[in-house]
């Protein structure tokens, strides 16, 4: 194997590839990368076994050939040579990768290919697409919700591709969020509905412009942008009904500048408990009152002018848990929607076109 690239061309690969290449050190073929060079172009792959990516570029090629090595100090290496270096890889006769860049030279012991364990191939044959900015935006509305714990079925995101809609929902047992955006209808004979790990949202949000073409098998789930794919083993479990904890009989609704709630609910969480970010919120007419205590510390108070004409009611909310929701809101205004002090609360932006963003949110006593 022996071929030249540009540094700035390898690099975004190499640094795509960190997030997933393993690092707990299970298995020490999973800290490497497969590298595979063809007659026409050069393809890195990594895999956890849980989430994989492939990717590939161009390259000068002098010579095929397939090897696997150190994820890490690939990327270490190829970052720290100069801007605008031409880098040659070249693999000698006993497993060692000779890297240089001008008068800069690396050995790198490397892995056999056979030891690599093997990435699902997907076939793209079922014609769904979506934007990538549209899919990202719809990942960032949802994921904070992701839990990260042993109930398996939590760790990521429920997708359902039904008609033309595409629906994405979160939820760690004591919020949801769920959103929903129109697709080009990809005819397809029965909806899918599957939970994509968190992991693998989380990588999906790194792509770049472009269009993202999905695919799954009966255990794997394939995202494809231009030269990179990503693989993700399906969560194999039931995600919970989610229809049934989404309220539909609030009557108290509330109107509220996004930005101007959002900064006061950070103020008063400063003196809120440290474990619970407990803050309590007091409505009366066309006021929103909210007040945090915590007895090693002190207290703080604050209140807003706001749109509400119902009855005064008394509730108590985790402070983070309402930050993260008004961290993703593109609108200028929220809508709040509550019943009474024990059920769960709901918001949502106001006015938003193309999407449809809900958050649901359980009280807590304070």
């Amino acid at each position: 194997m022996k071929f030249t690239v540009a540094k700035d061309v390898i690099l975004d690969e190499l640094q795509l590839l960190q997030g997933i290449v393993e690092k707990r050190n299970t298995m020490p073929i999973l800290a490497n990368i497969l590298m595979t060079v063809s007659e026409s172009r050069i393809e890195l792959t990594g895999t956890d076994l849980e989430v994989g990516l492939r990717t590939y570029f161009e390259g000068e090629i002098a010579e095929s050939g397939a090897v696997t090595i150190s994820g890490k100090k690939i990327f270490e290496i190829v970052k720290s040579l100069p801007d605008g270096a031409a880098v040659t890889f070249k693999e000698n006769q006993d497993l060692m990768m000779e890297i240089t860049a001008g008068e800069s030279e690396f050995k790198v012991l490397c892995l056999p290919k056979e030891d690599y364990p093997a990435v699902p191939e997907p076939k793209f044959e079922k014609n769904i697409r979506f934007p990538v900015p549209e899919f990202q935006d719809m990942i960032d509305r949802v994921f904070f919700a992701i839990a990260q714990e042993q109930r398996y079925y939590l760790n990521g995101a429920l997708m359902v591709l039904k008609g033309k809609s595409l629906e994405l929902v979160s939820t760690d047992g004591h919020r949801l969020s769920y959103t929903a955006r129109a697709v080009d209808d990809p005819g397809l004979a029965k909806e899918i509905r599957v939970i994509v790990a968190k992991k693998t949202l989380a990588e999906l949000r790194k792509f770049g412009e472009g269009v993202i073409e999905f695919d799954l098998d009966d255990n794997n789930l394939f995202f494809r942008c231009g030269a990179r794919t990503l693989i993700s083993r399906i969560i194999e479990s039931k995600f919970p009904n989610f229809d049934a904890v989404i309220p539909k009989d609030n009557p108290q609704i509330l109107l509220l500048s996004k930005d101007a709630f959002l900064n006061a609910v950070r103020r008063v969480a400063l003196l809120s408990v440290e474990r619970s970010k407990g803050i309590k919120f007091t409505l009366e007419k066309n006021r929103l009152r909210l007040f945090s205590s915590n007895p090693e510390i002190g207290e703080a108070r604050d209140k807003l002018e706001v749109d509400y004409k119902g009855a005064g009611l008394e509730i108590g909310f985790n402070a983070q848990y309402m930050i993260d929701f008004l961290g993703s809101v593109r609108t200028e205004k929220v809508r709040l929607e509550l019943k009474d002090e024990n059920s769960a609360a709901m918001m949502s932006p106001e006015g938003e076109e193309g999407l449809k963003s809900l958050y649901v949110l359980m009280p807590m006593k304070i």
